[in-house]
């Protein structure tokens, strides 16, 4: 059974950071692409990042690059996405995948249930 599980979320100030976490279990994330997203109350969720396979290549939104960073730690089976310089305009629920475009994965396509980022002063 294949579950990912979101952590890390929480309430910072603008300007704060968060690292999020994503743990897998039943797959090995390295053989997988790992996508990032997120969706704010009354909005489409929206893919935030994207690392690739095997070669570490990354996209991310063009509103949180130079922000945002993920990168896995295979020996956890966990990817990361470590968000700095937070904005009013980052709160979301964020996801991971096992995808990088949703819908895209077909029989291989899981997902995580979310963490909560608020971004407030």
């Amino acid at each position: 059974q294949v579950q990912l599980v979101e952590s890390g979320g929480g309430s910072v100030q603008p300007g704060g950071s968060l690292r999020l976490s994503c743990a897998a279990s039943g797959i090995t994330v390295e053989d997988y692409a790992i996508g990032w997203f997120r969706q704010a109350p009354g909005k489409e969720r929206e893919g935030v990042s994207c690392l690739g396979i095997h070669d570490g290549s990354s996209w991310y939104l063009g509103s949180v690059e130079g922000r945002f960073t993920t990168s896995s730690d295979n020996a956890k089976n966990t990817v990361h996405l470590i968000m700095n310089n937070l904005e009013p305009e980052d709160p979301a629920v964020y996801y991971c995948a096992t995808v990088c475009v949703e819908g895209t994965g077909g029989a291989e396509e899981w997902w995580g249930k979310g963490t909560l980022v608020t971004v407030s002063s």
